[in-house]
């Protein structure tokens, strides 16, 4: 058959998206990996620059996407079908792109992990991020703010006179367009990805891809790519360069003979063809390679241990098969940011697609050997001059203009379109695309003016050229408001508040109460945090009664969230009654959310009530949100041990060990992602 690009609809159990959180992104991105190096690391010298290059400081402009759940009705979801005699790629374009199913069709096999349902969990930049298939990893450290976001895709003309389906976007963190392109040669098992990412600016910008593959993973599963050694990194955010594959007593390529998550960049030789494997008992499975722009090569193991497989069950359906993930990316490690000059790019192709190798060279204990067959069956299937050959021919029709618009995705990118005055070719961003949160910055770029209503939750621009602009702007609750958003983004705090302590003098009301108390507590202000965070509920509370009913109701949206944060301020600056005040002010359906139960179990416990917050807990709760590397539950749980136990009196450290063992975690909130002291 010729290869098509098609339409089709799939439906799978999923938990909605739900809105994201009607407030500004103003803490720091995470510290899941931030990296402590040993003294006798001995970084190669471009790994250290890159390791410290402009790390995130916020996901703004972002907002935070975490107002799902676990309830997962089957939803029906727009999908995309490429396919040729021998592969069928299914493609969402609504979630980020997603490759979610690669069936090789002679064999009959499913190439990736196909996850049963869409559950979204806190693993992206910005919350809600699900498991299976391939992801494009663009942005900062971490997975994309566009994991549950749609692309723009389109079909376009392919190199060999066939059909290619290409998914583009602006990523909004480092202000940059990029494309991913799939193609699909008639007759070839290999599917072959082009991407691209543009730098329109007049300076250097870091940029960040991985391309993420989970893959089934069973006792019998063993990783491989062409290296002797590896750059460990776990959640105790150490960054350890160990060998291949033996380390610590085991044999790492196998996931499940580690028994904690963790990260394994391998250290390929200059001049090594890249490439991975994950391949299972019979030495079949699925490869990656690329050219050589896409050096990166990493294994994420959930590992055997408890946490990893109650993280395992909680993405995916209860009983069934776990995963692992093998990716590829344009640095060693996922820690570093790759410059990128003024108005340059980078481009590379990817090839995905099926392998068989002999079993007992694949399984036996001479890794050389091992990784020998495996490179030896991959250069018989695709020879490595084939895929150059592959990217030389794609690059010509990376620019090829859509044929036919398949799906859309934001406005953004039109609204830098407008703003800079130049055209991208290959990735149109249609002024037809720009909606309601783009047009008051329509305005801004027509008359230098925001609109003069208060300001509202939204996901402004902070660019430096919108910061030019708001800073040309008139003064008044709203430029100022967003002024404040821009230099925050800057690293400019100390600008930042005063930007909104003018908003506030003009009138602007409870949001830049909220930046104010957000920047109080950032820099060590409990007490202030606290304050102000109390400043604002009372605003925000007042505003949820308005006679507007819609000022009203936007409001009344925007206090769950205000709460959220509030409430674990005030504790820290102990004042317990005022936080449980908070929290019997918002409406039942909102304090019954489970988020708002271990909110109150902690607001029981700094009332000195550790039984009645144990009761909370025992009648069971979940965190849709819970962020990686999040040990709040783990930490709540012992704490209320420890007072139980140690009663009115201090809690000494054999207390402690008696609460442990007395109470020990249940796996319902076993979340911890690293070793911890024996229970």
């Amino acid at each position: 058959m010729a290869t098509s690009v098609r339409r089709t609809t799939l439906t799978l159990p999923m938990a909605a998206i739900g809105p994201d959180n009607p407030l500004p992104a103003l803490h720091d991105a995470g510290d899941v990996h931030q990296v402590e190096i040993p003294s006798d690391a001995a970084l190669p010298a471009d790994m250290a620059r890159q390791l410290g290059y402009r790390p995130l400081r916020s996901i703004l402009p972002t907002r935070r996407r975490d107002g799902y759940g676990r309830e997962r009705p089957d939803t029906a979801l727009d999908a995309l079908v490429i396919e040729n005699d021998r592969l069928r790629a299914t493609v969402l374009p609504g979630l980020g792109g997603r490759i979610h199913s690669l069936h090789h069709k002679p064999t009959g096999r499913e190439l990736l992990y196909r996850n049963p349902v869409v559950q979204p969990a806190a693993f992206a930049l910005n919350g809600a991020w699900f498991s299976g298939g391939i992801e494009w990893n663009i942005g900062a450290t971490g997975h994309t703010t566009l994991s549950c976001a749609p692309l723009h895709a389109a079909r376009v003309p392919a190199p060999d006179g066939g059909q290619m389906l290409r998914l583009w976007e602006w990523e909004r963190l480092r202000d940059l367009p990029f494309q991913v392109d799939l193609w699909l040669p008639d007759g070839s098992d290999f599917l072959y990805v082009g991407v691209r990412i543009r730098n329109p600016h007049h300076h250097t910008v870091p940029v960040y891809w991985w391309s993420n593959t989970a893959v089934p993973e069973d006792e019998h599963t063993r990783v491989l790519a062409p290296a002797e050694h590896a750059w460990h990194f776990g959640y105790q955010h150490t960054l350890r360069h160990v060998p291949v594959p033996d380390s610590d007593g085991a044999d790492r390529t196998y996931p499940l003979r580690s028994e904690f998550p963790a990260d394994y960049f391998y250290d390929l030789p200059d001049g090594a063809r890249p490439w991975i494997a994950s391949l299972d008992r019979e030495g079949r499975g699925l490869v990656q390679t690329s050219t050589d722009a896409l050096p990166g090569r990493k294994l994420f193991l959930w590992g055997a241990g408890r946490a990893g497989r109650r993280w395992q069950r909680w993405l995916t359906e209860p009983g069934t098969g776990g995963y692992a993930e093998i990716q590829a990316g344009l640095a060693r490690t996922q820690l570093e940011h790759v410059p990128l000059e003024a108005e340059g790019e980078f481009s590379w192709l990817e090839a995905y697609g099926p392998l068989a190798a002999d079993p007992a060279a694949v399984h036996g204990t001479d890794w050389a050997a091992a990784r020998g067959a495996v490179e030896a069956q991959l250069a018989a299937e695709l020879p490595r001059a084939r895929v150059e050959d592959a990217y030389a021919a794609w690059l010509p029709y990376a620019d090829q203009e859509p044929k036919e618009h398949l799906a859309a995705g934001s406005g953004w990118g039109a609204l830098e379109v407008a703003r800079a005055g130049r055209d991208f070719p290959g990735t149109p961003f249609d002024a037809a695309t720009l909606g309601d949160e783009q047009q008051p910055w329509l305005t801004l770029l027509r008359t230098g003016d925001l609109p003069a209503a208060g300001p509202v939750p939204g996901s402004a621009p902070v660019s430096p050229a919108w910061r030019d602009l708001l800073e040309a702007a008139h003064p008044g609750p709203v430029a100022e408001y967003h002024l404040g958003l821009a230099q925050w983004h800057a690293g400019d705090r100390a600008q930042a508040v005063r930007s909104w302590e003018r908003a506030l003098a003009h009138g602007a009301g409870c949001l830049p109460l909220y930046c104010l108390a957000v920047a109080e507590s950032i820099g060590g202000g409990t007490a202030h945090a606290a304050d102000r965070f109390a400043e604002g509920f009372a605003c925000a509370v007042r505003s949820a009664s308005s006679d507007d009913p819609a000022t009203a109701r936007a409001w009344r949206e925007v206090l769950p969230a205000f709460v959220r944060e509030a409430v674990p301020a005030l504790l820290a600056a102990d004042r317990a009654e005022e936080a449980a005040e908070m929290l019997a002010a918002l409406r039942p359906a909102e304090r019954a959310g489970d988020r708002f139960r271990l909110l109150a179990a902690q607001v029981l416990l700094a009332q000195g009530r550790p039984r009645e917050a144990r009761e909370i807990f025992d009648e069971g709760f979940d965190i849709a949100d819970l962020r990686e590397g999040d040990e709040t539950l783990s930490d709540t749980w012992y704490a209320i041990a420890e007072r139980l136990v140690a009663g009115d009196g201090p809690i000494s450290e054999a207390g402690a060990a008696r609460a442990r063992a007395e109470h020990p975690l249940p796996e319902r909130y076993e979340f911890r992602m690293r070793p911890t002291e024996t229970e």
